[in-house]
């Protein structure tokens, strides 16, 4: 019977409970689950081989969500063939105004479906700052953007949701049309 070695056992522990996590954001991101599961078994094959530099105590999960990004972004431009086009980053903060909340009557089909809408750079921010639950800091560090940006991203991106999510509230007769809202 073959023993384990530290490193094994150390990568098991700390990289291993986090594959689901890994494996959600990745279909949301790339909106195929075959792909996602491709995706993060390149995660955990990088995270592996280079798992000699990760630095006991640091965040493991965040340091597999930065392989996560770099992955989906390699994938991309390999099944894809182009470079993804992206909107003007801006600051939104001195034009943003009070949006009413959606409805809690949505199911979670609807949200998913809309955050599918959504473009990906917003995407990603909004899943890994409001879904996973990162700290700005470490959102910026796993897209390898500024802090700023993520900002603005999650600014837009929440604006962008609530939009599609307020079509999809009013469709089933919750909230008040938008005519109706001076």
């Amino acid at each position: 019977m073959p023993t384990t070695t530290p490193t094994k056992d150390r990568f098991e522990a700390e990289a291993m409970p986090h594959m689901n996590d890994l494996y959600r954001t990745a279909t949301r991101v790339l909106g195929e689950r075959s792909r996602a599961e491709d995706v993060v078994q390149e995660v955990y094959l990088q995270a592996w081989k280079s798992f000699h530099r990760f630095e006991p105590g640091t965040n493991c999960r965040a340091w597999l969500f930065k392989i996560l990004f770099h992955c989906v972004n390699h994938h991309r431009r390999k099944w894809f063939r182009f470079p993804l086009l992206k909107e003007t980053e801006e600051f939104l903060e001195t034009n943003l105004t009070y949006e009413a909340p959606i409805p809690e009557h949505l199911t979670d089909e609807d949200i998913l479906a809309a955050m599918d809408k959504m473009p990906a750079d917003f995407r990603s921010v909004v899943l890994l700052v409001d879904v996973e639950e990162f700290a700005y800091k470490d959102a910026a560090e796993i897209l390898g953007v500024p802090i700023g940006t993520v900002m603005s991203r999650l600014s837009r991106g929440r604006k962008i949701l609530r939009e599609l999510l307020d079509g999809i509230a009013q469709s089933y007769g919750v909230g008040r049309p938008k005519e109706a809202q001076s």
